[in-house]
């Protein structure tokens, strides 16, 4: 997934944005620490760390190159989650938080099936590359929590009070979704798609019926039929991540239609 930088300073200060709205304890790998909110004192470790990560992933392949008998490629996972780094992606850029998840999947089930070395070792670019691009995210937020531009990460749930904030919410559960599923947590990424329909979406669908009454009955069908379908069929990241991104077009329209019915009763009173 190529970003450029600019497309790329957008949808990183988006997302540090709405990500707020998560507690830490909806994050599927433990707390969080208060690193997450002064990046910029530790861009150098994460920097360290993905060197490191690119060596240990490395390793891995190394070893299933050496045809090394004790290779257990949950290895590639327990790397993973043992940097703070993990965190500092999940916490700021949820889109390339699962292209990282996808490229460790991709090293491991390449390994797992036996593929050619020359097979893994693209994965394993892939895995690098993604790497790479999330640093370029979490520096690119470190300079927006510098000049005070997103929130803190909350350790306590904040509700969204408005059309529009629901949303916003809407939108970065659904890359949640995304990301659970890379994580290969299908059952986690289906009940956060259910959840999101029913504490989230209904909550708002009678205001978007006065207004446009097709978008919610596209969108009701992408929540329970569509979404729920391509992870259940397993039909891979990206195409779970094409599903996800159509939802979000929609869910825009959606946002822009609640701006006006929040206009219009500030008008009223």
């Amino acid at each position: 997934m190529t970003i450029t930088l600019k497309k790329m300073s957008a949808l990183v200060m988006a997302s540090a944005f709405t990500f707020s709205m998560f507690s830490a304890q909806a994050l599927a790998n433990g707390a969080i620490g208060d690193h997450v909110n002064n990046l910029h004192a530790h861009i150098g470790e994460y920097t360290e760390e993905v060197h490191w990560l690119e060596e240990k992933f490395g390793g891995v392949v190394d070893a299933y190159e050496a045809k090394d008998k004790s290779l257990k490629t949950d290895a590639l996972i327990e790397y993973w989650e043992e940097v703070e780094f993990h965190s500092a992606i999940e916490t700021q850029y949820v889109p390339i938080y699962a292209s990282i998840w996808q490229g460790i999947y991709g090293v491991k089930v390449a390994i797992d099936e036996g593929k050619p070395v020359a097979d893994v070792r693209v994965e394993q670019e892939k895995l690098n590359h993604a790497l790479w691009q999330a640093l370029g995210a979490v520096k690119l937020a470190s300079q927006y929590q510098k000049k005070g531009l997103v929130s803190k990460v909350q350790t306590t749930e904040k509700e969204p009070s408005t059309g529009p904030e629901v949303i916003d919410d809407i939108k970065t559960r659904l890359d949640r979704v995304v990301a659970k599923y890379a994580e290969q947590l299908h059952e986690v990424a289906t009940t956060l798609v259910h959840d999101t329909y029913l504490q989230r979406f209904e909550g708002v669908e009678g205001d978007l019926i006065a207004k446009d009454a097709a978008l919610v009955e596209d969108l009701e069908k992408d929540f329970n039929v569509t979404l729920p379908q391509a992870i259940s069929k397993d039909t891979g990241v990206d195409a779970v991540r094409k599903v996800v991104e159509s939802m979000q077009a929609k869910l825009d329209r959606a946002r822009a239609l609640l701006v006006e019915v929040e206009q219009s009763r500030k008008d009223v009173f």
